[in-house]
């Protein structure tokens, strides 16, 4: 049995493919370092981290992305001895326009060094790379139009205006016409193409819907690459938009898979919704996760999944079991810093980390949600109930530098219990806290005043339990509650600004910043995540 998601927490938009009899996904990390996060199984049940591809300068700086931009929906395939990634770094959010950046990066070996970058396009973004059977490769995008309302080909929103298809060669490039190959359905906002081919057709699915709750995996059919397409008579492969009490919500955007044996799978992102503290609302801290669904091929040459519904199910039959993931991890602080972990936007991370006699010490660099350089090193929320611990040692001069445990989502959604130093208490406990204030950013201070701590290494712990969260110190045997019980639903896609604001998902982690410039250190000597 296998049981969704195979991939829990922020794991967005998986590219699926099947390389003799190993599977592999490539994933989303928006403005997360290093870029693209690649996972194998050998029974489709069972993942590992595999490699990060996209982890130096050459291939991928995001300082001074927004948040949410970066790379978005990569590409993984497989063809002529190399894995190909395609992806996109996007480096604008709001307004009409969007500056997206498509590249392809390539490597023999899926964990090895993947090649300097290939610029390809710029004008839309979820690029993919199609590998025909006659050996022509074809370069797909969707098309962005900052034009408005009334001025694209799809009237749902004009903004998504179809999807590009162009022929590549690696030496040369784009080669011959664009052309604009399906417009998408009547639901809208088309993007994330894959093409593949089977029995004389060229298939095509898409995301359609927004990555919100209206989401949906389309597809479209042709005998010549060029087109014309033809919509599935259902128009969806997989939708739970009208099926808002479906434990899987939010379902579309992924890839197509046959295993040696023949049976068909596909991929979606997804996300299972808890309500808020107050019972109210939808909201999904673990973001944007990676499913799995088996599909039929029915009579009338059309893919649909097995269980003849639209509703992706949250336990799926197969040969191989998924394994229990909730074990805790004690994470010792030994070089290379461990593949859960990842940092925000820079390709220099030594300017923000290092790891030395056992600890992870993190520089403090700028503010607490800068989009330049932020000494923030944390790890996925895959569980909706779940603790954290770290001990820092740090010795704060001024309010201005800060230590410690955080539940961060971006600059407008954490929540932070910090190591400073405030005036009239010297060397104490403050929680910073920003839930959800878009677009100001407004920072909010739950406790009444600082805690005052004596020196030496300090001891902090958050525990989550869906919508709420709780902080604790100790300096001695006893855990301290300290401030009030926080509201963790805003630390979620939903929280602030909405469904379509933000597209990543709760991380828990250490940070550190000094605002001064003097590069103040912090010396985290452990951490540990335990499921509950």
């Amino acid at each position: 049995m296998i049981r969704n998601p195979i991939l829990p927490g922020f794991n967005p938009d998986p590219s699926f493919i099947r390389v003799g009899k190993t599977y592999y996904i490539a994933t989303s990390t928006f403005e997360w370092y290093p870029g693209v996060r690649i996972y194998r199984s050998t029974d489709l049940a069972n993942w590992e981290f595999c490699a990060a591809p996209l982890d130096r300068a050459g291939l991928l700086d995001m300082r001074g992305n927004p948040d949410s931009c970066g790379v978005w929906a990569p590409c993984l395939s497989h063809a002529d001895g190399r894995f190909w990634l395609v992806y996109t770094d996007v480096k604008r959010f709001d307004g009409a326009f969007k500056d997206a950046h498509n590249y392809i990066t390539t490597c023999e070996a899926i964990d090895g060094r993947w090649s300097d970058p290939v610029y390809v396009n710029s004008s839309g973004f979820d690029p993919s790379l199609f590998h025909d059977s006659d050996g022509r490769k074809w370069f797909l995008n969707m098309q962005w139009n900052h034009r408005g309302k009334g001025t694209g080909g799809n009237p749902a929103h004009a903004s998504f205006d179809g999807i590009l298809l162009q022929q590549w060669h690696p030496a040369r490039g784009l080669v011959g016409p664009v052309t604009n190959i399906w417009p998408g359905t009547k639901r809208g906002l088309t993007e994330a193409p894959h093409l593949f081919r089977r029995g004389g057709w060229y298939y095509l699915t898409t995301a359609e819907g927004g990555t919100g709750y209206g989401h949906a995996v389309s597809m479209a059919r042709a005998r010549n690459i060029c087109g014309p397409y033809e919509s599935h008579p259902d128009l969806h492969l997989m939708t739970a938009a009208d099926a808002p009490d479906h434990p899987i919500q939010r379902t579309g955007h992924g890839q197509y898979v046959e295993t040696p044996d023949g049976e068909v799978w596909h991929t979606f992102l997804m996300g299972h919704p808890i309500p808020g503290p107050d019972g109210q609302g939808r909201f999904c801290p673990l973001g944007r996760e990676t499913g799995i669904e088996r599909c039929v091929w029915r009579d009338d040459g059309w893919l649909y999944l097995e269980g003849g519904s639209l509703l992706a199910r949250t336990e799926v039959p197969a040969k191989a079991e998924s394994h229990d993931d909730r074990k805790a991890v004690e994470y010792d602080f030994t070089a290379p810093l461990h593949s859960d972990f990842q940092w925000l936007r820079t390709p220099e991370p030594t300017r923000i980390f290092r790891i030395n006699d056992g600890a992870l010490t993190l520089i403090g660099r700028e503010s607490l949600g800068s989009w330049f350089e932020q000494a923030l090193v944390a790890r996925r929320q895959q569980h909706l109930r779940y603790r954290a611990e770290t001990v820092v040692a740090f010795d704060p001069q001024t309010y201005q530098q800060a230590a410690g445990l955080t539940t961060y989502y971006n600059r407008h959604k954490f929540h932070a219990l910090v190591v400073t130093h405030e005036p009239g208490f010297g060397r104490a406990l403050s929680i910073l806290s920003c839930p959800g204030d878009w677009p100001d950013a407004a920072l909010f201070a739950p406790l009444d005043q600082p805690v005052p701590i004596p020196e030496g290494p300090v001891h902090l712990a958050v525990e989550v339990d869906h919508a709420q969260q709780r902080f604790f110190w100790r300096k001695g045997e006893a855990w301290h509650q300290i401030g009030p019980t926080l509201d963790a639903s805003v630390i979620s896609d939903e929280g602030g600004r909405g469904e379509h604001g933000s597209f990543t998902g709760a991380f828990v982690g250490m940070v550190a910043f000094d605002i001064t410039g003097q590069g103040r250190e912090a010396r985290f000597s452990r951490f540990s995540y335990a499921p509950e």
